[in-house]
């Protein structure tokens, strides 16, 4: 790997620290893992309130999911 190459990906890791950092903050709930997904499909051309309304449908839809289970036991 090249010095250049290894330059680009020290960087794009402290952004991705950096915008964690930011999303604990704002207790956004997202790990590394979603934010780095959430920031590659913003970096693909994807509507980030788009995104933002998705993400909160999928939460909503999940809390629904498990009342739904927990009410069964």
């Amino acid at each position: 790997m090249s010095s250049k190459e290894a330059d680009r990906i020290s960087a794009a890791q402290q952004t991705l620290d950096t915008l964690y950092e930011i999303s604990q903050l704002l207790n956004t709930q997202l790990d590394k893992e979603m934010l780095a997904t959430c920031v590659g499909m913003i970096e693909s051309g994807v509507n980030p309130e788009a995104l933002a309304a998705v993400v909160q449908e999928l939460r909503r839809e999940t809390a629904a999911t498990q009342n739904a289970h927990s009410d069964v036991r």
